[in-house]
């Protein structure tokens, strides 16, 4: 009876094994998709405010076409993007550039400076920004914890056994990872 035991015992304990690391792994696949949630909701309210900055811009700066066309190009484009996490990094990366420009560009107009209306939407962009960036560092968080847990042994085997798939940080080149500097005068 005791051998019995024993041997349902060394069963028992890799098969614990198994779901123990299994559900660890499937949580931290949850943690990343809520994180990206987090991300492409902050990015949503990015999107939003776009239309009403270009509004603005075109009010002041009609002859800035080819500028404001790019921008809200790549709006729509980045707002579209449900694609990989890779692939979405490097349409926001020419988005955020083209908001660079859009910007730049305004230091030209002292009255749009000025105007209510774009003072609100610059500050609630670097708002944006700023939540953007806190977003993508929880999701990177995730990522990089599961990939630990996916990558280190034992986990690795479960990992392997299962077909947990990588996950992809959300990375920006160094240029572009400083919040867009819109102060004005």
């Amino acid at each position: 009876m005791e051998i019995l035991l024993l041997f349902a015992a060394a069963a028992l304990l890799p098969a614990l094994y198994v779901i123990v690391q299994y559900n660890g792994l499937v949580g931290l696949r949850n943690h990343i998709a809520e994180a990206w949630s987090n991300v492409d909701t902050e990015l949503q309210r990015r999107y939003d405010l776009i239309p009403n900055l270009v509004a603005v811009v075109q009010g002041y700066a009609a002859h800035e076409r080819d500028v404001l066309e790019r921008v809200t190009a790549l709006r729509d484009r980045c707002f579209a993007n449900r694609g990989p996490v890779g692939e979405q990094a490097r349409d926001e990366i020419r988005l955020v550039d083209a908001l660079k420009q859009l910007l730049a560009r305004v230091e030209n107009y002292p009255q749009l400076k000025a105007d209510r209306h774009f003072l609100e939407l610059q500050r609630e962009l670097v708002n944006t920004e700023d939540r953007i960036q806190a977003a993508r560092r929880f999701y990177n968080g995730n990522v990089r914890d599961y990939r630990n847990k996916r990558e280190t042994f034992p986990s690795s085997l479960v990992a392997g056994l299962f077909n947990f798939p990588p996950a992809e940080f959300f990375s920006v080149p160094p240029a572009v990872q400083e919040v867009p500097d819109v102060e004005f005068g």
